[in-house]
């Protein structure tokens, strides 16, 4: 999947940092650091559908973020978190 860009929208960007202690430059890193993308269902827009990626920051953090991949080949974030013990062991057996 290519990836040209990454959007967070201004709100998107407050509810991470104030709900789940996400700042937007880790986000970034994630797409940086060639996450796992998994498909997760169909969109309501024909050919944008929501995917999951998951990766690990420069700081170690492991964070899943959800996102619409966009027909121009951005990535629109929804959310992100960070994963919990057993999306980590998940994580590392697919890597």
């Amino acid at each position: 999947m290519i990836i040209t860009d990454i959007i967070i929208p201004f709100d998107i960007e407050q509810k991470l940092l104030w709900k789940h202690q996400v700042n937007a430059y880790e986000v970034e890193e994630i797409f940086d650091n060639r996450p796992l993308i998994r498909f997760r269902e169909k969109g309501r827009v024909q050919g944008e559908n929501l995917y999951t990626a998951r990766g690990q920051t420069e700081a170690g953090r492991f964070m899943m973020v959800l996102f619409i991949h966009k027909k121009s080949s951005e990535a629109l974030v929804i959310s992100a978190r960070e994963m919990t013990k057993r999306e980590i062991q998940s994580y590392a057996k697919s890597k």
